[in-house]
């Protein structure tokens, strides 16, 4: 390829190349068109080209039946360190011993493999939680009982998971002010966002705004993981008994 070749490629005006740094960026550039023409393109023709069988496979009450339970979604929200894993181990090793079904999808375990490639940013946020729900959804129509551990900073986002599995996700507020979260501070996160070195930090620099009506708060600041464990399980069986 020759140098008006390439320039016409770039879509450059003057007839002198460029250097490196102008071609790896007129590159990053063109490439960036092309794959927005392609992303953009793509989600109208998947739409047109696919055929949900959702009507004809076995239903969700028929699951439920089967494993003698109602399911339901019940996700955990609140700051790093509030005691959300904590507590939903807790929850799930309860209801393993009393018959039930369960599944935990935990927030740091997502990121490990289908949420391996999303960042912290506003909108990768968004994209996490809106993955985690489908997968939520798609245990709960198979009847499981569904435990989501993640911070799910935003009534917006909280509302977005709700929006994609319906009335029967549950948010579960697992409360415990940043001065605690950042003392007990399990991960060494605080230590780091403190000193700047991790941006978009939920509670520091990056908002989390407290649930306005969830199904239970559980402050664990205030009792003991026992107590908070037997009065979540209490009011999950309420609702997961198939009376």
């Amino acid at each position: 390829m020759n140098v008006c070749a390439i320039c016409e490629f770039f879509g450059t005006k003057h007839a002198i190349l460029p250097n490196i740094f102008t071609i790896a960026y007129l590159l990053y550039k063109k490439t960036y068109s092309i794959l927005n023409v392609i992303f953009n393109f793509a989600p109208k023709f998947m739409a047109e080209n696919i055929h949900p069988i959702f009507n004809s496979i076995l239903g969700r009450q028929e699951k439920e039946l089967l494993l003698k339970q109602k399911a339901c979604v019940f996700w955990f929200v609140g700051l790093s360190g509030s005691g959300k894993s904590t507590v939903a181990k807790a929850v799930e090793k309860n209801l393993h011993k009393l018959g039930y079904l369960t599944t935990l999808l935990d927030g740091d375990n997502l990121r490990t493999g289908i949420n391996n490639n999303l960042g912290f940013s506003d909108e990768d946020r968004k994209e996490n939680v809106r993955r985690a729900a489908e997968v939520s959804k798609l245990f709960l129509d198979n009847g499981f009982i569904t435990i989501c551990s993640l911070i799910s900073p935003t009534e917006e986002i909280r509302q977005q998971a709700i929006n994609i599995i319906g009335t029967d996700c549950k948010i579960v507020y697992i409360n415990a002010p940043f001065e605690v979260c950042a003392q007990r501070d399990v991960k060494g996160l605080y230590e780091k966002a403190l000193k700047g070195e991790i941006k978009n930090f939920t509670g520091l620099d990056s908002p989390f705004e407290a649930p306005i009506n969830p199904f239970i708060e559980i402050k664990t600041n205030e009792e003991t993981l026992e107590e908070s464990t037997q009065r979540l399980l209490t009011a999950i069986l309420e609702v997961v008994k198939i009376k």
